[in-house]
């Protein structure tokens, strides 16, 4: 069982690495060509509210309720019954996503001013902001659409397909940014048109795979049936309970848009650093487990499901750790390697260096929740989630309140993290004490191994990068040359000390 989630979580996560790397190179562009100015915080918002909805409902909501009910169609109905299923879930998500759409195009001034209500005072943000959403709140019907096919996809255990679908949106962007971008009056519109397009071609890409294991979608709308009643009942709830981290950060762009011109992008560029590590391993995880544990549920396999879990949280602290610390004591070698030049200065680089060491505190809760919510959504219970979920908003809305004035984007971002540890530590609480998850013998030798490597990675990274002024006064060859030697032996000397403890590959492929 843990060889096949290994060889699976790693083939999620080789797509999903390329997909982030893409990601880099777009946010390298963006820099370039737009920087940190009020265009590029009007796209930021434009892009932003579909964009969160799409994680919501997407990859959030609807996965987690979707993915539980196929599993159990495959392993108790005919294959006639499921062909159903999925005929009306099609049918029946693209119309509420259609009707939903067109309201929102049509409303989009007033969504600009429920989600960024300090671009109310400033007419030119408020304007871009606004006719960009008419072009971009389409993505999230399209890509809610393609969710559904990468849930099929992956119920049936193909997880490639679904994974190297965002790479699209990437070469998309980059491709209407440095190419189209030229030709349009206001250029920062060629990326709000260049997210529609993505939206195509990422629904269009699955398609085929689909055809080919009989699985295409004939959509019919049908609120009856009994398959979609229950996705539609888990999914309601579930729209708070995993995706909490996005509202949070929803929040954050709300308290933005009262701040300074150029907060909204040093949120942008911080919050897509911060997501390398939980897009590549979190989600990569989650995206395996929740099926595989769904199938452990249905068949009431419970040792089976408790191990599962046992073997994910220790892959994810495996990763999760060194990734949060390497990246906050990296922040600003990071961010002027990656985005320093053109429009994007030294200022922007102090600027998001800022939000990126406080959402770096968070990076490994922000991973937890992922795996965690999935024990219970696994389980389709969406009750619990929802209620930590709801507590946690509410506490992140309070320290936004308390963090803005004395960190002015760095406090929304360190809420940010601060709210992802309470509702990590309650999801985790509440398995344990429902003995849902029991954990498996020897997790304190595991501890202290993980201990002992990140200290010893740590303290060479902190001695080794030196002050945010030596990489000013070099160009970039020799920031990506010194960024990459210290990534380099940051991940030998971790890995060294763990082999040096004991740990070995096999450990995560038979445990």
């Amino acid at each position: 069982m843990a060889k096949s989630l290994l060889r699976s979580t790693s083939l999620v996560s080789a797509n999903t690495f390329l997909s982030r790397i893409l990601g880099f190179i777009r946010d390298m562009v963006f820099a370039h060509f737009f920087g940190a100015v009020a265009g590029f915080d009007a796209f930021i918002v434009a892009f932003k509210i579909p964009n969160f909805m799409r994680r919501l409902f997407a990859e959030g909501a609807f996965s987690q309720a979707f993915v539980p009910v196929l599993s159990e169609y495959r392993q108790r109905h005919s294959d006639s019954e499921i062909h159903y299923f999925i005929d009306h879930m099609a049918g029946t998500l693209g119309s509420v996503l259609l009707l939903v759409t067109i309201v929102a195009v049509i409303a989009s001034p007033l969504i600009i001013a429920l989600f960024a209500p300090g671009f109310i005072h400033d007419g030119g943000k408020f304007a871009l902001a606004s006719g960009m959403l008419r072009i971009t709140f389409p993505y999230l019907m399209l890509i809610s659409l393609t969710a559904l096919c990468g849930a099929i996809l992956n119920t049936y255990d193909s997880f490639g397909i679904p994974a190297f679908t965002p790479v699209w949106l990437n070469v998309i962007l980059i491709t209407m940014a440095v190419f189209a971008s030229p030709y349009f009056t206001t250029p920062v519109y060629a990326l709000a048109w260049g997210v529609f397009i993505a939206g195509i071609v990422q629904l269009v890409f699955q398609l085929p795979f689909l055809k080919h294991k009989h699985l295409l979608p004939r959509p019919r709308i049908s609120f009856k049936d009994p398959g979609v009643r229950r996705v539609l009942k888990l999914m309601v709830p579930a729209i708070f309970g995993v995706s909490v981290a996005q509202v949070s950060l929803l929040v954050d762009t709300i308290f933005a848009s009262f701040l300074k011109t150029g907060s909204l992008s040093w949120l942008y560029y911080s919050e897509r650093l911060m997501n390398f590590p939980l897009g590549v391993f979190g989600v990569a995880i989650a995206t395996v487990i929740l099926p595989k544990m769904a199938r452990h549920h249905s068949d009431k396999k419970f040792n089976d499901y408790s191990k599962t879990l046992d073997w994910s949280l220790r892959l994810l602290l495996l990763i999760g750790l060194p990734s949060a610390i390497g990246i906050l004591i990296l922040s600003g070698p990071l961010i002027s390697t990656l985005f320093q030049g053109g429009h994007f200065t030294q200022f922007d680089v102090l600027m998001t260096q800022r939000s990126l060491i406080t959402f770096a505190i968070g990076i490994q809760a922000f991973m937890l929740i992922k795996v965690l919510a999935s024990g219970f959504y696994a389980r389709q219970n969406i009750k619990t989630p929802v209620k930590i979920a709801v507590v946690a908003l509410i506490v992140n809305m309070f320290l936004n309140f308390i963090l803005i004035f004395p960190l002015a984007h760095a406090g929304l971002a360190l809420a940010t993290s601060l709210t992802a540890f309470l509702n990590a530590g309650a999801l985790l609480f509440i398995l344990l004490r429902r003995k849902i998850y029991v954990p498996q013998s020897g997790w304190p030798v595991y501890f202290l191994r993980l201990l002992t490597a990140n200290i010893f990675m740590a303290i060479f990274l902190f001695i080794a990068s030196g002050h945010i002024t030596l990489w000013f006064q070099h160009h970039r060859l020799w920031r990506v040359a010194h960024l990459g030697g210290l990534v380099f032996i940051g991940i030998a000397i971790y890995f060294g000390i763990l082999f040096l403890s004991g740990l070995r590959p096999r450990y995560f492929r038979e445990h």
